[in-house]
C-alpha cells in the first residue's frame, strides 16, 4: 500500500540516482500532484495530463535525463537538468495539447517514481548527481495542484483570449526546467557512462570521429581528409562521413508515396538523398548527419506528422508536406558538436522522397501497428553538426 496524501507530501530524501534498465513505479496521481506547485511544475519541469495515464505503471528506465539539448533558441546547446530520467515506451501523444504528433519522450522527475528492484550501488553516480529533488510543501492537507491545473495549464496564460491557442508543455517550458550546460564539461560523459546512457566504447569511439570532423574541417586537403576519416570509419564499424551537403540550386524534389503506419520502408543510401538537397535541406527539412547511420535500412512506419507544436511560441504549426516518422529510429546525437549524447532520443523527420516502399505479403503485416516548404520553426531544422 502506498503511502497516503498526507504522508507523500512530505516525501523526502536523496535523489535515487536511477540508472538505465532498473525498474521502478510511477506514483500515484495524488502522489505526484503533491509534489506540484501551482503551475503544475516541480523544479520548473511540467508534468502533463499525458502523463496520468502512466500512473501506478511499473517501466524500465530508458536514459537518465541528466542533460538535455535546447531546440528553442536555435543555438543547438546542451542543457544540464537534476533527477530526471527518461522511461521506456513514455512518450506524448499530445492528447491535451492539440494532437501535437512530435511523440516526444517524457520527463520524469524522481519525486514521481519509486524503485521496485533493489538499488544499483553507484556511489560514483550519487556523487556526480548530488542529492535530492526539491521538497514537496510540508504539512499540506490539499495538494497545491489538481488535474484541473494540469488542464488549464496546456496553454499558456497571455495567449488564453486568442483564437489560435499558444500551448504549454515540458519542451516550451525546457529552458525554465535546465541550466546551460557547456560542451567541455567532462562531469557530463561521466554521467553518461555511469548511468548506463552510453557505453565507455561508444564515448571513446564517438569523442575521437568528433576530434577527426575538426581536423577535416581545418586547413587543407579537405577530400583527402574525407577519404582517411572513412578509412577509420571501416575499420571501427562507423557509418562513413555524415557531414555531406547536397548541390542542389533553387527548389528541391518531392515524392509522394503515401505512407501508412505499418508499412515497411527503406531508407534510400545517403548519396541518392544528397540528390534531393539544397545544402543539407529539402523544403525547409534538414537531413541531418545523425540520419545517416539510418540509410540503407528497413524499417515500419510508425506514423504521419502533419502538425507539430513550435518549441519557441507554443502555437501549432501546419506542414504543407506531411513527413513521416520511422520505428526504432531516433537521434543518437553522436554526431553533435555541443550536445553530444542528449538522451532525449528525438524521432527525425523523413520526406517521403527519401525512402522507398518495401514490398511484402499483407498477411505479414502486423494487425495493429504502433500507434511545407520552409514550414519548420526554428529547432526544427533537426540539427547541425
Amino acid at each position: 500500500m502506498g503511502p497516503t496524501l498526507s504522508e507523500s507530501a512530505v516525501i523526502t530524501g536523496d535523489a535515487l540516482a536511477l540508472r538505465v534498465g532498473e525498474l521502478v513505479e510511477v506514483r500515484g496521481k495524488d502522489e505526484i500532484l503533491a509534489t506540484l506547485d501551482e503551475r503544475a511544475e516541480l523544479d520548473g519541469l511540467a508534468f502533463m495530463p499525458e502523463m496520468l495515464e502512466f500512473c501506478g505503471r511499473q517501466l524500465r528506465v530508458f536514459r537518465r535525463a541528466h542533460k538535455t539539448c535546447d531546440t528553442i533558441t536555435g543555438e543547438n546547446v546542451g542543457r544540464r537538468m537534476d533527477n530526471a530520467v527518461h522511461l521506456e515506451g513514455a512518450r506524448c501523444d499530445g492528447s491535451a495539447h492539440g494532437g501535437c504528433q512530435a511523440a516526444c519522450l517524457l520527463f520524469w522527475k524522481e519525486s514521481w517514481l519509486k524503485r521496485v528492484e533493489a538499488a544499483r550501488p553507484s556511489l560514483t553516480l550519487r556523487l556526480l548527481e548530488g542529492t535530492g529533488d526539491p521538497t514537496p510543501r510540508e504539512g499540506a492537507s490539499q495538494p497545491p495542484c489538481t488535474e484541473e491545473t494540469l488542464q488549464k495549464m496546456t496553454v499558456q496564460e497571455q495567449a488564453s483570449g486568442s483564437e489560435e491557442p499558444a500551448y504549454r508543455c515540458q519542451i516550451t517550458r525546457l529552458l525554465q526546467a535546465t541550466t546551460p550546460l557547456p560542451w567541455w564539461e567532462p562531469k557530463q560523459y561521466f554521467q553518461d557512462w555511469l548511468s548506463g546512457n552510453v557505453p565507455l566504447l561508444v564515448l571513446l569511439r564517438t569523442a575521437f570521429f568528433r576530434t577527426f570532423y575538426q581536423v577535416v574541417h581545418f586547413g587543407r586537403g579537405y577530400r583527402l581528409k574525407v577519404k582517411l576519416y572513412n578509412v577509420f570509419a571501416k575499420l571501427l564499424g562507423e557509418i562513413p562521413y555524415p557531414y555531406e551537403s547536397g548541390q542542389l540550386i533553387g527548389k528541391t524534389p518531392a515524392l509522394r508515396l503515401d505512407l501508412q503506419p505499418g508499412e515497411l520502408v527503406r531508407v534510400r543510401p545517403v548519396e541518392q538523398i544528397l540528390q534531393t538537397l539544397n545544402g543539407r535541406l529539402n523544403r525547409g527539412l534538414g537531413f541531418s548527419p545523425e540520419m545517416v547511420r539510418y540509410c540503407g535500412d528497413t524499417f515500419r512506419v510508425r506514423s504521419r506528422v502533419s502538425k507539430i507544436i513550435d518549441e519557441k511560441t507554443g502555437k501549432m504549426v501546419h506542414f504543407g508536406n506531411e513527413c513521416i516518422i520511422l520505428d526504432d529510429v531516433i537521434c543518437r546525437s553522436e554526431c553533435a558538436s555541443n550536445r553530444l549524447f542528449c538522451p532525449r532520443s528525438i524521432f527525425p523527420y523523413w520526406r517521403e522522397i527519401w525512402l522507398e516502399r518495401v514490398d511484402e505479403k499483407p498477411e505479414s503485416r502486423p494487425a495493429n501497428p504502433d500507434s511545407l516548404d520552409h514550414e519548420f520553426p526554428v529547432g526544427y531544422s533537426q540539427g547541425r553538426p
